[in-house]
C-alpha cells in the first residue's frame, strides 16, 4: 500500500488568505479562499488586511479541513507564504503556520509564492517545462526554469500590472463590489470602439506601468474619451507589452509551453493574445481557471509537499518572513 502525504497550506500574502490541502498525488482535498475589501474602493493597506486574515484564519482552516473530510491527524505537513509580499499579512501566516505545527505535532515548510505559482500550473495543466508569465496586483514576472532555478527573465521596474488596472479602475469611479476590478475593466474594454494610443514602455525585457497609469489618468481627468474606450487600449497596450516579453523569452529559451497564472490571468483577452503568439512558436499554452490562478493555498500546500519529498527541510528559527524573497533564491532539485 502506497502511503499518501497530505499538505495543509496557507497563503496571505497580500488580499487573499487561502487554505488548500493536497495530497501527494496532486488530489485538492480542499481550496477555501477568504478576500480583503478595502472600504470604498481604496487600495489594500497591509494592517487593515492583516487584521482581516487574523480574523478570519481559525474559520478558514476549520473550512478547509470540514470540506477535506480529514481531520487534523491526517495532515503531515504545514506550508505557507514566507514571501514575496506585505510584510503584515506574510506574519499573520507565518504565525498560524507555527501554531499549527507546534499543536499538531507537525513539520513547517517555508515556501516561495511565484514558484508554488509555477508549481501549481505544471501540476494541474500537466506541463514539463513552460515559460511562465506572472500577472497579478503585487506581482509582474516572467519566469523559467534554468540550470537549477527559476530565473526572472523579465518584469516589472515599477508597479505591478494589477496594480495599473486597480488604480485605473479606482480614479474611473468603477466598483469592484461584485468582481475583482480587473474583470470590471475587462468588461468595460469588451465595450470600447477606439483605440487611444498610449506610450508602450518596454526596456529591455523589463516593462514599466507607472507612467502609463499616469498618462491615462490624465486622460481620464480630461472626459475627452470614454471609460470603455480607455479601458480597451489601455487593456491592449499593457497585455501586448506582457506578450512581448514572453514571447522573447520563449524565443530565448527554445522551450515549448506558456503558462499565464496570478490575478491578472483570469482575463480572456489576455489568454487570448498570449495563446495566439505561443501558437505562432508551435508551442502549447496554458491558462489556469481563476480558483488556482489567483492565489490560494492549495498552490502553497503543493510545493511545501514537492520540497518535503525532495529533502528540504524548514528549521522552527527559518520561518522568518521575507518581503523580498526571490524565486531565483530557491535551489531547484526536483527537476
Amino acid at each position: 500500500m502506497i502511503y499518501l502525504m497530505i499538505s495543509l497550506g496557507i497563503e496571505s500574502s497580500a488580499d487573499k488568505l487561502g487554505i488548500g490541502i493536497i495530497n501527494s498525488e496532486g488530489v485538492i482535498l480542499a481550496n477555501v479562499r477568504k478576500t480583503y475589501k478595502p472600504p470604498h474602493g481604496s487600495g489594500i493597506h497591509p494592517r487593515e488586511a492583516s487584521e482581516f486574515h487574523s480574523t478570519y484564519m481559525a474559520q478558514a482552516i476549520d473550512e478547509a479541513i470540514v470540506e477535506s473530510r480529514l481531520d487534523s491527524s491526517q495532515i503531515d505537513l504545514i506550508s505557507f507564504t514566507k514571501g514575496p509580499g506585505l510584510g503584515p499579512c506574510l506574519r499573520v501566516g507565518a504565525v498560524a503556520a507555527r501554531t499549527l505545527s507546534l499543536s499538531w505535532r507537525k513539520p513547517l515548510m517555508a515556501v516561495n509564492h511565484p514558484i508554488a505559482h509555477i508549481e501549481i500550473g505544471r501540476l494541474v495543466g500537466n506541463l514539463s517545462d513552460p515559460v511562465c508569465l506572472y500577472v497579478s496586483g503585487g506581482n509582474t514576472q516572467v519566469l523559467a526554469y534554468s540550470e537549477g532555478r527559476y530565473r526572472v527573465f523579465g518584469e516589472t521596474i515599477d508597479i505591478p500590472v494589477g496594480n495599473c488596472l486597480d488604480v485605473f479602475g479606482r480614479n474611473a469611479g468603477l466598483s469592484d463590489k461584485d468582481f475583482p476590478m480587473g474583470r470590471v475593466i475587462e468588461l468595460e474594454a469588451s465595450k470600447g470602439k477606439e483605440y487611444i494610443p498610449i506610450p508602450y514602455v518596454i526596456k529591455g525585457m523589463d516593462v514599466s506601468f507607472s507612467g502609463i497609469l499616469t498618462h491615462v489618468s490624465r486622460l481620464l481627468e480630461s472626459k475627452e474619451y470614454s471609460i470603455q474606450d480607455l479601458s480597451f487600449s489601455l487593456q491592449e497596450t499593457i497585455f501586448a507589452m506582457l506578450v512581448e516579453v514572453t514571447e522573447r523569452a520563449l524565443a530565448h529559451t527554445k522551450k515549448t509551453e506558456v503558462l499565464v497564472t496570478g490575478g491578472v490571468a483570469s482575463n480572456n483577452r489576455l489568454k487570448e493574445m498570449l495563446e495566439k503568439m505561443t501558437l505562432s512558436h508551435n508551442a502549447s499554452f496554458e491558462g489556469l481557471k481563476a480558483d488556482l490562478a489567483i492565489d490560494n493555498g492549495v498552490m502553497i500546500a503543493w510545493l511545501g509537499l514537492v520540497m518535503h519529498q525532495n529533502g528540504y527541510r524548514t528549521d522552527f528559527e527559518d520561518t522568518i518572513i521575507d518581503q523580498h524573497f526571490r524565486p531565483e533564491d530557491v535551489l531547484i532539485n526536483w527537476r
